[in-house]
C-alpha cells in the first residue's frame, strides 16, 4: 500500500523535515508539497491525496479552517507548536495531533495510524465487482423525524460524512441526510453503484465526464477518485471504452 500524502507547511525548515520524514516512511509517498493552505486546496482541486500532514498556524488560511472547507478531506495529522489546538483537531476527526518539535518516531506512530485507518476502511470494502443479489428498486430512509421512499434510479450519488450520508437525487436541490454506514448502504446498492471514494458511490449511468482523478457528474458537481478505488474504476472504464 502506497499512501500519497500531502505536506503542508508555511515555514520553510518545517516543510523541509515533513518531507524528509515522508520519505524516510517506506509506505508513504510525497504527493506534494505546500506553503500554504490555499496552494494546497488549488492541488486537490486538480489532484487527490489519502492523507495530509498539515500546521494549523498559517497566514491567509489556517490549516484547521482548511480542512473544515473540503468536502472530503483526506485523512488529516495536524502539526503545530501550539497545544490548544489539539482538542479542536480531534473535532475535525484529526487522525493524530503532533505538537513540534516533533521527532521521527512520533512522526511514524502517526504514519502508522493513518495506515491503520485505511487498512481497516478498505477491508471492509466489499469488491466493485457485479453483485449477483439484485435489490428491489427502492428502500426507505430515516431523515429527521420522517421516513422516505428513495427509488434506487433517481439516487446520483452519495456522500459520506463522518457517521451521516448525503443521498443526492436526481432533480432534487438538497440531498436526504441520514444516519448510515457507506457499508450499509453499498450491500443495498445495485451493480450499477461503484465507490471511488471513501466518502463517494456514484451511480455509474449518471456520469457525464471522467477528467484526469476526478468524476463530472454535471456542471457544478466534481467527485474525487481515491487511490484505493482507482483500479476498478478504471476497469470498469476498460469494459465500456470505444475506441483506442
Amino acid at each position: 500500500m502506497n499512501i500519497r500524502c500531502l505536506a503542508i507547511d508555511d515555514e520553510p525548515l518545517a516543510l523541509q523535515q515533513l518531507v524528509a520524514y515522508i520519505n524516510k516512511v517506506p509506505f508513504l509517498e510525497l504527493a506534494a508539497q505546500c506553503q500554504s493552505a490555499l496552494e494546497a486546496r488549488d492541488f486537490l482541486l486538480n489532484d487527490t491525496a489519502d492523507a495530509i500532514f498539515c500546521d494549523i498556524n498559517m497566514p491567509d488560511l489556517n490549516g484547521m479552517d482548511f480542512v473544515k472547507s473540503l468536502a472530503a478531506p483526506p485523512l488529516v495529522v495536524f502539526t503545530t507548536a501550539y497545544s490548544e489546538y489539539a482538542v479542536e483537531g480531534f473535532r475535525v476527526n484529526a487522525v493524530d495531533y503532533l505538537l513540534k518539535p516533533f521527532g521521527l518516531q512520533d512522526f511514524q506512530r502517526a504514519a502508522n495510524r493513518i495506515k491503520e485507518r485505511l487498512q481497516t476502511e478498505d477491508g471492509r470494502l466489499k469488491e466493485n465487482s457485479p453483485k449477483t443479489d439484485i435489490p428491489d428498486n427502492s428502500f426507505f430512509l430515516k431523515t429527521d423525524y420522517r421516513i422516505v421512499k428513495v427509488a434506487v434510479s433517481d439516487i446520483r450519488y452519495i456522500e459520506g460524512m463522518s457517521e451521516y450520508l448525503k443521498v443526492w437525487l436526481e432533480g432534487q436541490p438538497k440531498p436526504i441526510v441520514t444516519l448510515l454506514s457507506m457499508k450499509k448502504m453499498e450491500e443495498r446498492l445495485p451493480d450499477n453503484f461503484m465507490r471511488i471514494h471513501r466518502s463517494y458511490i456514484i451511480n455509474l449511468d449518471k456520469i457525464q465526464e471522467v477528467n484526469k482523478n476526478r468524476v463530472i457528474m454535471d456542471a457544478d458537481t466534481y467527485l474525487p477518485i481515491g487511490d484505493l478505488y482507482k483500479e476498478a474504476f478504471q476497469a470498469y472504464l476498460d469494459t465500456r471504452f470505444l475506441g483506442k
